[in-house]
């Protein structure tokens, strides 16, 4: 079976990879800071946003600390990552990529399942 996914939350269908960044742009335009994908094959895509930056993490499952994107020699730490409970998060720019960077990398994972070759991350397991 292919791997689909869906925005948690919005109860919505399987989405096309075309329309994962789309999507996302839609989401953060109307404020939610943090959103989650979830695939038909156990997998979490996540990414968490303070309108410039984002951290972009896959999961292999619920238990697993997963992998994030980053931006090696980023400088610097940013603010105003809000999570779905209202939690406020700084992170290192490193550990964050620029939202259209994050934009790119969520579009990928969603069509071919895999991080794009060219996209740095840091393996959390």
């Amino acid at each position: 079976m292919t791997e689909s996914w869906v925005i948690e939350g919005d109860g919505s269908s399987p989405m096309p990879p075309e329309a994962a960044a789309r999507a996302l742009r839609a989401r953060v335009e109307a404020g939610p800071g943090e959103t989650w994908l979830t695939s038909t094959n156990g997998r979490a895509l996540g990414l968490v946003t303070n309108g410039g930056r984002a951290l972009v993490m896959l999961l292999a499952d619920e238990d697993d600390p997963g992998e994030h994107a980053v931006d090696p020699g980023a400088g610097g730490v940013g603010d105003g990552y809000v999570l779905a409970n209202g939690q406020h998060d700084r992170y290192p720019d490193e550990d964050t990529v620029p939202l259209a960077e994050a934009h790119r990398l969520v579009e990928h994972v969603v069509r071919t399942g895999e991080w794009p070759l060219d996209a740095p991350r840091a393996v959390d397991r």
